[in-house]
């Protein structure tokens, strides 16, 4: 009951962010050295498949439109790429973070989700 006074909520709410944001740095990283070191050998027709591009769509299209967890993801997931290829830094950064923006305008403004409809319970009353 004390440590209920002795820590404020807005540090607690911070901390499942900041629990998102180490997620989201270290699957990136992973994803970047995977497919920068290990799937380069694994070429399909001459095609090398890009796992951060279509990871950073996804996080991007399957996320709440309001939230900013996916362009953070971008900005992230362009640093890595950009750490291990060998263009000039803030290249990917700035193709992921105009390609996340481009989705989260477009699904905001244009369109429109249905929201889940409540169930409405039907109460028997005894007369």
């Amino acid at each position: 009951m004390v440590c209920r006074y002795l820590i404020p909520t807005d540090y607690i709410l911070k901390l499942g962010t900041m629990k998102k944001i180490l997620i989201l740095i270290i699957f990136f990283y992973i994803l970047a050295l995977l497919q920068t070191s290990f799937l380069i050998h694994f070429n399909l027709f001459k095609i090398t498949p890009n796992l951060i591009l279509i990871t950073v769509l996804l996080l991007n299209l399957l996320e709440e439109p309001r939230k900013n967890n996916g362009i953070f993801g971008a900005v992230i997931s362009g640093f890595f790429w950009d750490i291990f290829s060998d263009r000039l830094i803030g290249f990917h950064i700035l193709i992921l973070v105009g390609l996340a923006i481009l989705i989260k305008v477009i699904l905001r403004n244009y369109l429109r989700l249905p929201e889940p409809q409540r169930r409405v319970e039907k109460r028997i009353y005894p007369l």
